[in-house]
């Protein structure tokens, strides 16, 4: 069922909550969260699209906010707020409703959607392309329990990195972090086996990657060596070699759906690694609602290895010389020395607890 409304109020679309449950038979609330998604009206269809597949494994009520300042200081002067409400089929297995804020409204976002969040039930707040630089300080990010971000929407995905990482705090995620789950299972299970010492590693993938300057970030904060960055013609991440006293670990995935582990003394063997919708991404966030500690580890880890101390752009050596002159995703990412803490987390069983998510 939809329900349109123009030049509304939040009791209003609350009230046209409650009129389409009651018409399709269904007057319980059975949802276990709020998501409220924050985009523009280009990205606002693959955003609820991707939404509505999550919510087949998280019902939830979800809150679109588009905002419509105006172009013009008369548009921008008015305050009006159209919805659409959508429950039933078309809403997946929870409640839809569209919130376009125009004019002066768009600047209080937060005051519409407060009224509208499910009671009793955590609320996330999601931003498919443009985020703010501090997602814990934004109006809608307060509201959030978990606030999901994603650095390869942005204009300098590396530069969004360390951006996250100086305005860190426990529930934010990035969706370029979520990526590459799968990456560091199946390393993590690679190392959990008998290994030589670790001297050194790669990672291979696309110029300005974010998920991959996260995973050599990663590995470089677990393993406590260093790790050099390359850049490959793609798609996203392409391979993963660490360097033993045994040989070679490598992780290959040369066409995005099918990879290759080459462990020293087994076999090669064949491992599923597709490239993941939006929705499968979302759907993962949902699952966990607490700080995530490996994302901030590695996301804090990496700021002073992928800018350099005068914002320029450039990359920290083992020895912690820096060398800038170039993007970082160009350039070889490079672990501090490890620790005696580290040493002793990159050796055997670290893996799964670097696995976990």
């Amino acid at each position: 069922m939809r329900i349109d409304l123009t030049d509304t109020t939040s009791s209003k679309i609350n009230a046209g909550l409650i009129e389409a449950r009651r018409a399709i038979g269904t007057p319980a609330v059975g949802m276990v969260l709020t998501l409220v998604i924050v985009t523009d009206e280009g990205s606002a269809y693959d955003a609820l699209k991707a939404a509505h597949e999550a919510s087949k494994e998280h019902p939830s009520r979800i809150l679109v906010v588009i905002k419509r300042p105006g172009r013009s200081p008369r548009d921008r002067a008015l305050a009006r707020l159209d919805a659409e409400v959508v429950v039933g089929d078309e809403a997946g297995t929870g409640e839809t409703v569209v919130l376009r804020m125009h004019g002066e409204l768009a600047n209080h976002a937060e005051s519409v959607v407060l009224p509208l969040l499910l009671p009793d039930a955590p609320a996330v707040c999601w931003w498919p392309d443009k985020s703010p630089e501090n997602a814990a300080e934004d109006p809608l990010g307060r509201l959030a329990a978990r606030r999901i971000t994603d650095s390869a929407a942005a204009e300098d995905p590396v530069g969004s990195l360390a951006l996250r990482a100086k305005t860190y705090v426990p529930g934010d995620t990035d969706l370029a972090w979520t990526r590459i789950t799968p990456w560091r299972s199946m390393l993590a299970a690679a190392l959990d086996q008998k290994h030589g010492k670790i001297s050194s590693a790669a990672v291979e993938g696309e110029a300005y990657n974010p998920s991959a300057e996260l995973l050599a970030l990663w590995l470089a904060d677990r393993l406590g060596v260093p790790v050099e960055r390359k850049v490959t013609g793609g798609p996203g991440l392409t391979a993963v070699r660490l360097v033993t006293s045994d040989g070679d670990i490598c992780l290959d995935r040369p066409e995005g759906g099918l990879a290759e582990l080459a462990v020293p003394g087994q076999p090669d063997r064949h491992v599923a690694l597709k490239r993941r919708e939006t929705a499968e991404l979302i759907a993962e966030e949902l699952r966990r609602l607490d700080p995530d500690d490996i994302y901030r580890a590695t996301v804090k880890f990496g700021v002073q290895h992928l800018l350099n101390s005068d914002g320029s752009d450039g990359a920290v050596a083992a020895n912690g010389s820096s060398r800038s002159g170039g993007p970082a995703a160009d350039k070889p990412v490079g672990a501090a020395k490890a620790t005696p803490a580290k040493k002793a987390a990159a050796g055997s069983g670290s893996g799964k607890a670097a696995a976990q998510k």
